[in-house]
């Protein structure tokens, strides 16, 4: 599933608690770039993740772009959403 900017895949792992990983293209910057866009990634996950349901393992996919902290959230907000992965 995607958005502008960026891509989420999921599957289910039968386990209580989700996994997630996060990946950049190769082409994205140089090291400071992609670990802030890691950072940023990570955090969006941080604060979102009391609203998804459990047992799934998720990568989400960066692209360069965008790259402030409320664009990354809203992308992985929509992302999960359209997957099905809020709680209800």
């Amino acid at each position: 599933m995607g958005v502008k900017g960026a891509k989420l895949f999921f599957m289910q792992n039968g386990k209580d608690f989700n996994r997630i990983a996060f990946a950049l293209p190769r082409g994205y910057g140089n090291a400071v770039e992609r670990n802030k866009a890691k950072r940023l990634s990570r955090e969006a996950y941080r604060l979102f993740k009391t609203h998804l349901n459990t047992g799934y393992d998720m990568v989400f996919l960066v692209y360069p772009g965008n790259d402030s902290f409320p664009s990354r959230c809203e992308a992985f907000r929509q992302l999960c959403l359209k997957a099905g992965l809020v709680r209800t």
